[in-house]
């Protein structure tokens, strides 16, 4: 169960990196915040992005949690409270095309952010 819970605390924090991503590029284009143009963090923000709208549009469950699935379906214990509160939260009992729709428009809207903030180019050297 403590590696089921493991999987759990790293979906959610995949989770809160991306929803986070989608709020602060914007807000932080309009503030002034320089992280918020770090090249690799934008793509590591797509990729997760895209990882994700991927394995909806193909028909499959995140693989995070299909190993929570896996990992708390052997337990001999009840789910813990937290846990299982949780589990509600992220899982809801919709169809794939609904998430694969879902991740394809929040995807879009991740590369118009990247046109629209874009990252920082990276400094050059000048050669004598």
């Amino acid at each position: 169960m403590i590696l089921a819970e493991s999987i759990l605390a790293a979906h959610i924090a995949v989770i809160l990196f991306n929803v986070f991503g989608l709020i602060a590029v914007p807000l932080g284009a309009l503030c002034g915040w320089r992280f918020v143009r770090i090249r690799w963090w934008r793509v590591l923000h797509l990729v997760l992005l895209g990882t994700v709208a991927l394995q909806a549009v193909v028909g499959r469950a995140c693989f995070l949690t299909l190993w929570q699935a896996a990992l708390a379906e052997g337990a001999a214990s009840p789910t813990p409270l937290i846990m299982g509160w949780v589990n509600r939260m992220i899982y809801w009992p919709l169809p794939i095309w609904v998430f694969a729709a879902l991740y394809l428009v929040v995807l879009g809207y991740a590369l118009a952010l990247l046109w629209l903030v874009p990252p920082a180019r990276r400094a050059t050297t000048t050669r004598p």
